[in-house]
């Protein structure tokens, strides 16, 4: 059972490396297109790569969010601006 859960482990650690926008899909949808959980976040797809990015900066930073920003602040903290382009280019078309 043991061995099951570690390489369930792995597993999944290795997909949200290789995919950074997976962790962001539980909330946001599979291609962006979900309003968070409680209604009250923009749909990211339809958001352009620059605004999307600045928001991602200003969720770091304290500068930007409403009433999801508590919960995404730990997301990004830490995120790369590299990490944030490529997640807008998985994304944003």
């Amino acid at each position: 059972m043991k061995k099951i859960v570690i390489v369930s482990t792995i597993l999944a650690a290795t997909f949200a490396f290789a995919n950074p926008y997976a962790k962001c899909a539980v909330c946001h949808g599979a291609n962006g297109e979900k309003v968070a959980p409680g209604g009250k976040s923009k749909i990211i797809k339809d958001m352009t790569k620059e605004d999307f990015i600045a928001a991602l900066k200003g969720y770091q930073n304290g500068t930007y969010g409403g009433a999801q920003k508590a919960l995404m602040i730990p997301q990004v903290k830490g995120m790369d601006e590299a990490t944030m382009k490529e997640i807008a280019d998985i994304i944003i078309k």
